[in-house]
């Protein structure tokens, strides 16, 4: 028997594989087009930010929270720098939004230095009647809110 080539490495077959590399055309055809869902309200679907807007503003007067506590509630429990981001813009932010009841896991507050004044996030929280301690919440596990059970979502 006569061994044969292989003939797949000389022949091309009608389909062609598809390779990392795109031509100039290609990439400026593909591009990301931005999906806009629409509640049955009529309202636009909120992004990741008005999300965490809305949970911040249900926190009670004279009590905290955590980033990763609004992370949890909004089922993306890895994402609490993203709330954290998200509080930093707060203060542009109409209807206002309690920025500085959002703190750490540890119950610091660890975004003051976002606020007009170093001292701003610790004022605000003494006039709610909340201590606070070399920049840590006293009585933190007692103050805390905890959305996913408070909201029920």
């Amino acid at each position: 028997m006569k061994a044969t080539k292989n003939k797949s490495s000389s022949h091309k077959s009608p389909v062609q594989k598809p390779t990392a590399k795109k031509s100039a055309v290609q990439k400026s055809s593909v591009r990301k087009e931005k999906v806009i869902s629409v509640k049955p309200s009529g309202k636009r679907e909120e992004s990741f930010f008005e999300l965490v807007f809305e949970v911040a503003r249900q926190i009670p007067r004279g009590r905290i929270t955590s980033y990763g506590a609004i992370a949890a509630c909004l089922g993306t429990k890895l994402s609490a720098r993203m709330v954290g981001w998200a509080m930093n813009g707060a203060h542009r932010v109409k209807p206002a939004i309690p920025a500085h009841r959002v703190v750490n896991r540890n119950g610091m507050l660890s975004g003051r230095h976002h606020f007009a004044t170093p001292t701003r996030m610790e004022e605000l929280l003494k006039k709610e009647k909340i201590m606070v301690k070399d920049d840590t919440v006293v009585n933190f596990e007692k103050l805390f809110w905890d959305p996913a059970k408070e909201l029920a979502l």
